[in-house]
């Protein structure tokens, strides 16, 4: 099996050279490539391939949030997880927003670290559904009112009954095994409603599903 290729983004080397040594004794993980700041990992990634980036958020010259948008809209596939120090860092949802797959804090046990990176190298979104929670309790209120004269979003039409329940059960943090549960579907079906959403609504992954099941009203807090 082709090992999982990681690039590593921290101003701090004390902190790469642990995320390296943690990596590498792994089996099917490897690092190929590290950067200081959010631009030197834009120039290396764009030469370098990489499956997964554990891209810091607080950096100079570039930080994380705009390092990942740069990422995301060259049409570059690496995955971005985004590490912080703080679970509700005013940089996360921005982050998120810009199309990283998930995020984790610093001081996460290493075999947390470890599967998220698996987790997000599959295409899953790393976020619980406590974090999902604290996240959409800070920023659905900034999102603009639907005027009460206007119908439903136009990307929901789109969508089968079967879909919706799925995306619903996805914005409130459910796992596919979950989703199968609460269904009463196979979980092979359940991945299957996923990439269906995935393709209609054109999104990334299921972070941003999350985000559009908020901003569409279809789920509210």
């Amino acid at each position: 099996m082709t090992p999982t290729r990681v690039f590593l983004v921290d101003d701090q080397s004390l902190v790469r050279g642990g995320f390296r040594m943690l990596i590498e004794a792994e089996d099917d993980m490897e690092v190929v490539g590290e950067a200081s700041d959010g631009a030197q990992a834009v120039r290396a990634l764009s030469t370098a391939p990489a499956d997964v980036v554990l891209m810091d958020i607080r950096m100079p010259v570039m930080d994380g949030v705009e390092a990942t948008h740069r990422l995301v809209h060259s049409g570059n596939p690496t995955k971005v997880l985004v590490l912080t120090t703080f679970d509700m860092d005013e940089y996360v949802f921005a982050a998120l927003k810009a199309g990283a797959s998930g995020f984790l804090l610093k001081d996460a046990r290493p075999e947390e670290l470890l599967s998220a990176v698996r987790d997000v190298a599959a295409g899953d979104a790393v976020m619980s559904p406590s974090v999902t929670r604290r996240l959409l309790e800070h920023v659905v209120p900034t999102l603009p009112a639907s005027p009460r004269d206007r119908g439903p979003d136009p990307r929901l039409a789109l969508l089968t009954e079967r879909e919706r329940e799925v995306l619903v059960e996805i914005a409130g943090g459910a796992t596919n095994s979950e989703i199968a549960r609460t269904l009463f579907m196979a979980e092979g079906t359940v991945k299957t409603h996923i990439g269906r959403l995935l393709a209609k609504l054109e999104c990334r992954d299921r972070v941003g599903l999350v985000l559009l099941a908020f901003e569409t009203r279809l789920v509210q807090l």
